[in-house]
């Protein structure tokens, strides 16, 4: 039937097949081909911000992270990242870590040098997803699974903690070694002069209430500074904004105690 004579009730429904067709043709993706190997800001909250020419620009949800940009969370911060594959990392407060430092390669995720990350990897149909953190004493490999790692002190002592899959630790100081495999609910500590401690199970869950005690904190900090993305200096709205606040941050707080 000839769209002309058909009955108006089909010409209105086939013009807004239309209309809705081209929406979503000219509709740009959500990681388009440039944004391929760029974070996504989903969360903000606090002092969040990303080193420019060592300036830091302050964060808000829907503002990306280029390669080897460095991210830098104030006592009262924390930001929920989304890559292009769907996985996702939590940066915490008091932290500093660069994204994808290595620009060549594709496994490489985060450079954690201060504070604490939790990275949630996805799985391509189920299939391992290789991705790799690092910190000044530890490579943490990963193909799909919840994982946290923390750096507790000035010597760069490494705790890492595994929710769920599995991970691959090994000393990035040490002589080449055999790397400890975690399973959920065990975690390794890696001292920087000493070679790889024996793994751990997370008996009775005390270290992962320990945890749990520093992220009630943090939101306890939160419920003090206003809601929205940004930090209270003022957040940044993607491609533009000022420079977020330069005022120094407290120390972060001590590490949890060895187990």
């Amino acid at each position: 039937m000839h769209l002309l004579l058909a009955p108006p009730s089909l010409r209105l429904a086939a013009l807004c097949a239309v209309c809705v067709g081209l929406s979503f043709a000219q509709a740009p993706s959500l990681f388009s081909p440039e944004r391929e190997r760029s974070a996504r800001v989903m969360q903000s909250s606090g002092q969040v911000s990303v080193l420019k020419d060592n300036t830091p620009w302050a964060l808000q949800a829907g503002d990306w992270v280029n390669l080897r940009q460095v991210i830098v969370t104030g006592a009262d911060g924390f930001a929920v990242f989304e890559v292009s594959d769907g996985s996702t990392f939590e940066v915490y407060p008091n932290s500093r870590v660069i994204f994808r430092n290595n620009a060549g390669g594709w496994k490489d995720l985060l450079d954690l040098y201060l504070g604490r990350v939790k990275v949630h990897i996805q799985k391509f149909g189920g299939q391992p997803n290789p991705n790799r953190v690092t910190t000044p004493t530890a490579v943490i490999s990963v193909r799909g699974t919840i994982f946290d790692v923390q750096i507790e002190d000035q010597d760069a002592t490494t705790l890492v903690t595994v929710d769920e899959g599995q991970v691959a630790v090994r000393h990035s100081l040490m002589p080449p070694s055999e790397p400890k495999l975690l399973n959920a609910g065990e975690y390794v500590r890696v001292y920087k002069n000493q070679p790889l401690a024996q793994k751990s199970f997370d008996k009775g869950g005390a270290l992962r209430r320990t945890l749990q005690a520093a992220t009630d904190a943090y939101y306890n900090i939160m419920l003090r500074v206003p809601r929205g993305g940004g930090s209270p200096t003022g957040g940044v709205p993607a491609g533009g904004g000022r420079p977020a606040d330069t005022e120094a941050t407290p120390p972060p707080p001590p590490p949890p105690p060895p187990l």
